[in-house]
């Protein structure tokens, strides 16, 4: 009985293992795959032209990048991994055509201090989370609420044009997706550390998801931090 126990907890440390690897090795490929497509598209001026003088089209991405993750999060038990991971790099693709615009807002080495930046902040954080004994829920909670208001006083100052309260909704921005990576890594860590787990289609699900949530916490960590940071062309 004693040896039968000891095998079980074995593969179950091996399957969280396996898991918590896949969660980082997603959100890494999705990361590539986005930076990649943004300086593809950012390269080529008739590609570029066409996403910044048709706005239907910009808009259009945008939607379909927030349906994705709407239909993922809602239908993500019902639909299969395969289905799922399509699905996870066709928003890091999207992901990545809308960010192009970025290249040319912002110089090409701003961009990329502005992403070590974000990268060493971002491990630092999910690390925390990851070994705190500190329930991080109500932080967890805090920041979702924040990141609602955040929204909000974008879309007004959107017409408000402010450039003080731009920076200030920036610097919030930081704080809040800091505190959410935090939040988020002691999640995941909470539902794939399971005594019994074992590497399945589901638990394979989760990780991805969690990928997502990680991906999605690291590149909004990036544009708030570019709006601080970055030096503009």
């Amino acid at each position: 009985m004693e040896t039968n126990n000891l095998v079980k907890s074995y593969a179950s440390k091996a399957a969280q293992t396996a898991l918590f690897r896949s969660v980082y090795l997603w959100m890494t490929l999705a990361l590539v795959i986005t930076g990649f497509v943004a300086m593809y598209i950012a390269k080529s001026y008739t590609l570029i032209e066409t996403i910044m003088q048709n706005s239907i089209m910009f808009w259009g991405l945008l939607i379909a990048e927030v349906g994705l993750v709407m239909y993922l999060s809602a239908r993500i038990h019902k639909i299969s991994f395969t289905t799922a991971t399509l699905l996870f790099i066709a928003y890091s693709v999207l992901n990545g055509v809308t960010m192009s615009v970025l290249f040319l807002i912002y110089t090409l080495s701003s961009i990329a201090t502005t992403f070590f930046v974000t990268a060493g902040t971002f491990g630092v954080t999910a690390l925390y989370g990851y070994i705190t004994k500190k329930d991080l829920t109500r932080i967890g909670s805090l920041c979702l609420m924040g990141v609602i208001g955040l929204i909000i006083a974008s879309l007004v100052n959107m017409f408000l044009h402010n450039s003080m309260m731009d920076m200030i909704i920036s610097y919030i921005g930081v704080l809040l997706f800091v505190g959410l990576t935090a939040y988020d890594s002691q999640k995941i860590k909470q539902l794939l550390s399971h005594d019994d787990i074992e590497v399945n289609e589901t638990t394979q699900k989760i990780a991805l998801m969690g990928a997502l949530t990680l991906y999605l916490d690291f590149i909004n960590l990036f544009i708030y931090l570019l709006r601080i940071l970055g030096d503009r062309k």
